[in-house]
Formats: structure tokens, sequence, C-alpha cells
């Protein structure tokens, strides 16, 4: 099914649980920068939400997947006014109790941004993998491993499997300053990646772990980005901390 932000089609899929309540708690996923919903980290993860009583509400992001938008012209901006008409969506549903916001690699920013923006509405927070350093890198004139000046951005930036990112990305992504939203949100958080990851990345989440002042984190020894290989291990760590508190409502 499709819901509509600012004119532009958001792909959705809602999961719900066979609860026999008449209310109960709803998890949105957000995937990645070139992800899509159905990726198997997500997919996993909505399976173990709806087995053990929350409803899963997955989305594919302006212009990923089955969404409207075109991928070039993405920006965090756009993302975060997605995510916040998600939420929105979310609380328009009578069976929905509390909310909770579940994001992957870029999408893991995203959540991070969009709970401090809807502070009063998010119960809590998960991010997988976030890519936390990235603002900072494009400040620096760093993008995917692309090196630019920074005061002269260029309008294409090639990235890989033929994508291709505008430059508005960049200027977008300078003006974002994480620590800002991680200051403005003190509810429960969970951060997990993996060992073999991004060494900047996982550097950068075990920072943003640290000044959570909420926060459990996880590293997945050996794993990737996607958690290729202890998806078990991740989801694992999502349900204990979901079920053994910070989830329960």
């Amino acid at each position: 099914m499709y819901i509509e932000d600012d004119g532009i089609k958001l792909h959705i899929e809602l999961a719900k649980p066979e609860s026999g309540k008449d209310k109960y708690p709803l998890v949105i996923i957000i995937h990645g920068i070139t992800g899509n919903m159905n990726e198997r980290h997500l997919t996993a993860l909505s399976e173990m939400f709806v087995e053990n009583g929350y409803a899963a509400l997955r989305v594919d992001m302006y212009g990923h997947g089955e969404s409207g938008g075109a991928f070039r012209d993405h920006t965090y901006f756009k993302w975060m006014t997605n995510a916040m008409t998600v939420i929105d969506y979310a609380r328009s549903l009578d069976f929905v109790s509390d909310i909770y916001l579940c994001g992957h690699s870029q999408g893991g920013v995203t959540v991070m941004l969009a709970a401090a923006l809807k502070y009063e509405n998010i119960k809590g927070l998960i991010a997988l993998s976030p890519s936390v350093m990235r603002p900072e890198q494009a400040r620096c004139g760093l993008l995917f491993g692309n090196k630019f000046d920074p005061r002269n951005i260029p309008e294409e930036f090639p990235l890989w499997a033929d994508k291709v990112l505008g430059g508005n990305y960049v200027r977008v992504s300078r003006t974002i300053h994480v620590e800002n939203y991680i200051d403005s949100y003190d509810k429960p958080v969970l951060i997990v990646v993996g060992t073999e990851d991004n060494p900047e990345l996982v550097a950068s989440c075990a920072c943003a772990a640290d000044r959570y002042s909420n926060c459990r984190y996880v590293e997945i020894k050996g794993d990737t980005h996607c958690y290729d290989n202890h998806l078990d291990q991740m989801v694992g760590t999502v349900r204990e901390w979901m079920i053994g508190g910070a989830g329960r409502t």
C-alpha cells in the first residue's frame, strides 16, 4: 500500500501480530541508502517483531524501492519528512499503543533524527549500523570515499551500481549535526554494529552510544554492515532489548 508525503507516494507494508489484544506497539523499519524494505535483515526483524506481539511497518524511502522520487534527488531532509509522515500515519492507526523506530545505515541516522523531532511520539529507538560519521565527512569534503572541495560542491557524485547522487545530498548532509539530535532524546536506545563494518562507522557508533543518556551498545563480532554472517545474533540482540524491558508496554 501507499501513503503520500507532499505529493510523493511512499510504499509501506504493515504486518500485524495475532495477539488477541485491542492495542499493541508498532515498530517502523527504515532501510539504508540504495536499499529497500525487502532486504534480508529487515524482513527478519519484521518477522521477529510480529512473532513477539509487535506490529511492523516497513517503508521504502524517497527514491528507493517502490516509492516515488528519484534516487539522485534524495536528501536527509526528504527522508526526515518521510519518517515524520510515516510516524503520523502510525499514530492514526487505532490499534497502536506505542511507536518505536528501527533503521539501518542511513536509515539508522534517519531514525535518530526523527526520534528527536517527534520525541513525544517515540518510545524507543533502534539504530543498526548507523552511518553517523557521514554528515561530518561531508563537511570535510568526503563522500563514500570520493574527495571534493567543500567550497565547490559538484552537482553529481557517482556511487556504486551505476547510482548517482546529486550535489544537494551533500549540501544537506553538511547541515546535519547528529549530536544535537542525540542530546535531545533521552528515551531507551539500542545501537548495534558489526565489527567487520567500516572502522570509521564503528567508531562513530561507539561515540554516539556514549553520548546518548540511555543507550545499550552491542558489537556483533565478525559481522558485516548488513549482518551477512550473524543475522541471528543481530535479531536476537534486538529481541532481547525489546522484550527485556525497553519495549515493554
